[in-house]
């Protein structure tokens, strides 16, 4: 099998148990202030069709369920066990889930790695109980779960509508906030919910898996405090946006937040940026703003994609229409150029006042005619520049604004609208300002599946996440990988050796690595003795050069005084050897001093950084920026997970705040941006072949017009696995 190819994934098992026929209670409770009372009351009052089973030695009935003194007491296998005891509890009661052949245990108890050495160890012996008995484990350290198709609810949480929206959440007070503000809305539900906990056994990617295969589930919804095993989740997240929509809200954007997420849940944050460029990197649709969360999942679950950015505002208010258009160009979205055809059709039904560029303001054309709202999206739905249309306003209200007798013609405009959604595949998306008081146009929107929102914030997040997945969906047959090169006997060598040494490859070592497999480099030679300068200055003639140190106990060399540039001539070149010993020796007495780098002066032009790391949560991840100030200061930087794609070396030039300076500012001439490409994806082959390498810095690498030039390599041996 190629490295481009996967597996056929099997059914998850996880189906198994997080709808199940069956469930023991462990813990169950008469006690209202019990969470095995609460699972009870759940299940009975919302009519659970499948059988439960009460697990409390004191008990012979509870809520009118017979009750059982043990797991092995009972007369059949559950499908699933909650776990309601104390922590200490839980690894006995799993080896007993195990003897029963239950195939799946929700383990609700703290207490565990998110408190210390002692409650990680009380974690193993929980895991190391659950594998011996072939039990899938939720949690610990979780809110539980419901399954609302199933009627399985176990946080006996009221008002809480089945719907579309799979929902998993490391926090159980995010659930309660999402599960109040569906209850406000009206038209949103779910489908299933787990709060993974301590993920000890069952990650994010299981429950993605999951979802994904979830008939019930439209689209798959997380809030994640840290990830344990990123780069599964990618992989899994790769296939699955393919066809489903996946919102991810990730917490830990600050240095506080990742403090915070750490302490919660003993997960390892990682690096927000990162973390949300490599989700993207595989179609997931990142919010930023956990109000977000609901309307967006709402928005992909019904109209799940746009063609691309290209947005057409219809207004009846001037002042909205300019804080749309504000927000949609914040977002990264494009105001629609309208065709001459549509400006001319708009014109024929909207008063001589309305302006019809976009955004389009009808100036109260619609004031006794709501309706024509509609005709409006219809005539701009035929436009090939729009992909997506946002109406902004009062329509719902217009009955409440202006004359009840408005109302009939305010539902007439609703239906138009629905029936336009219906044969569109372009999104249709409505902000009102009556949204609030839910009029019946509106009401009748939210029930054929057309979000309205009340914030136009929301509504732009939402367009904004469907033009996103729809230039991801376009540009799939651009997502295959390049397959890694195949390792030199020579460089495996040279890793061998460096680590033998106990150091990191010098600087030759590493652009020689990098020539090897094809990046370009600039000729260069190394001088062990001040007698072969003569050779070095014949060899390069009058090229300005550049002379640097190498020594594996000189990191910063401009630091030591281990660099001179703008070299011509063997006078030069000798003077720049002796200057550079002397400084080095006054700098560091005991170092190493191996010899000299000698290459050419690099030509003036655009610097850019490319960096390489083995994240431990997302495994190799390629950074790209612009140098200089840009990466130490702004941090404008682009990340991507290796192996990459042509389509995520592209995004990522395209991606930086200052990619207005590598097409061209003041004169200057455009980098190549193909040879750009071409040396990000050189960069990720490299790094799926070699292990040895734990993290490569390019920094900087000189763009030009016809090329680039690398100026700087550094390479930092994996001692962890320098097979």
């Amino acid at each position: 099998m190629s490295s481009t190819e996967t597996a056929s994934p099997q059914r998850s098992p996880l189906h198994d148990f997080l709808a199940p026929d069956s469930i023991a209670i462990v813990g169950a409770s008469a006690d209202p202030t019990k969470r095995g009372y609460k699972a009870m009351v759940g299940l009975v009052k919302d009519g659970y069709q499948g059988t439960i089973y009460p697990v409390n030695p004191k008990a012979k009935m509870i809520l009118g369920v017979k009750a059982y003194p043990s797991l092995a007491d009972l007369p059949a296998s559950p499908d699933l066990a909650l776990i309601c005891t104390p922590a200490a509890m839980a690894p006995a009661l799993l080896t007993e889930c195990g003897k029963k052949g239950i195939k799946g245990a929700i383990i609700l108890a703290s207490g565990f790695r998110e408190t210390g050495l002692e409650g990680a160890k009380l974690e193993q012996q929980l895991l190391d109980a659950a594998r011996q008995g072939g039990v899938r484990v939720i949690g610990p350290n979780t809110s539980g779960m419901f399954n609302l198709h199933k009627k399985l609810n176990l946080l006996d949480l009221a008002n809480v509508k089945a719907g579309d929206i799979g929902f998993i959440s490391q926090s159980g007070n995010m659930l309660l906030s999402l599960v109040l503000e569906a209850e406000h809305n009206g038209h949103v539900g779910f489908s299933t919910y787990v709060g993974p906990g301590n993920q000890t056994d069952i990650g994010f990617n299981d429950y993605l898996r999951y979802l994904s295969e979830d008939p019930n589930t439209r689209v798959a919804t997380f809030y994640v405090e840290g990830f344990r095993d990123g780069r599964r989740f990618l992989n899994v997240a790769r296939e699955v946006t393919a066809t489903k929509p996946v919102v991810v809200y990730k917490s830990g954007s600050t240095e506080q937040g990742r403090k915070a997420a750490s302490s919660h849940t003993g997960a390892l944050a990682g690096s927000y940026a990162m973390t949300v460029d490599v989700l993207r990197q595989v179609g997931v649709s990142v919010v930023q703003h956990s109000d977000e969360i609901l309307p967006v999942a709402e928005g992909l679950g019904l109209l799940q994609q746009a063609r691309g950015k290209r947005v057409a505002v219809i207004s009846d208010g001037g002042g909205q229409a300019t804080i749309a258009s504000d927000r949609l160009t914040e977002a990264g979205l494009e105001l629609s150029v309208l065709s001459d055809a549509t400006r001319h059709r708009l014109g024929e039904i909207l008063l001589p006042q309305a302006s019809l560029v976009n955004p389009v303001d009808v100036a109260g054309s619609t004031d006794v005619r709501p309706s024509l709202l509609a005709e409006c999206m219809e005539i701009l739905n035929e436009d090939d520049n729009v992909d997506s249309i946002f109406l902004v306003g009062m329509f719902g209200g217009y009955h409440i604004r202006f004359a009840e007798h408005l109302l009939g013609d305010e539902m007439r405009g609703a239906e138009s609208m629905i029936e336009l959604a219906h044969k569109t595949d372009k999104p249709l998306v409505i902000y009102s300002l009556y949204a609030p008081i839910s009029p019946p146009a509106l009401r009748r929107l939210h029930e054929a599946g057309l979000p309205v929102y009340n914030s136009i914030e929301h509504a732009v997040r939402v367009l904004a996440a469907l033009g996103e997945r729809g230039i991801y969906l376009a540009a799939s047959a651009e997502h295959t990988h390049l397959a890694a090169v195949t390792p030199d006997v020579e460089v495996q060598a040279t890793f061998a050796k460096a680590l033998k040494e106990g150091r990191d490859l010098f600087e030759y070592e590493a652009k020689s690595l990098l020539r090897t497999h094809g990046v370009a480099m600039p000729a260069e030679m190394v001088v062990r003795e001040a007698d072969k300068l003569t050779e070095v200055a014949a060899h390069f003639g009058s090229q300005p050069l550049v002379m640097k140190v190498v020594s594996k106990d000189i990191l910063h060399k401009s630091d030591a005084g281990g660099v001179k540039l703008n070299l011509r001539g063997e006078t030069a070149l000798r003077e720049a050897y002796g200057s550079i010993m002397e400084s080095c020796r006054d700098y560091s007495p005991d170092a190493v001093i191996e010899g000299m780098l000698v290459t050419p002066m690099a030509r003036k032009g655009t610097e850019v950084i490319i960096g390489v790391m083995r994240d431990p949560i997302f495994g190799p991840v390629l950074m790209f920026g612009l140098g200089g100030i840009f990466v130490e200061i702004l941090e404008d930087v682009a990340f991507r997970a290796i192996p990459l794609s042509r389509h995520d070396a592209c995004s990522m030039v395209e991606q930086i705040k200052a990619r207005k300076i590598l097409k061209g500012v003041r004169g200057e001439a455009a980098v190549d941006k193909e040879a750009l490409v071409d040396l990000l994806l050189k960069i990720s082959c490299i790094v799926e072949a070699y292990p040895q390498l734990a993290e490569l810095d390019l920094n900087p690498v000189i763009a030009y017009d016809d090329g680039y030039a690398v100026v700087d390599a550094r390479i930092i041996v994996n001692r962890a696995n320098a097979s």
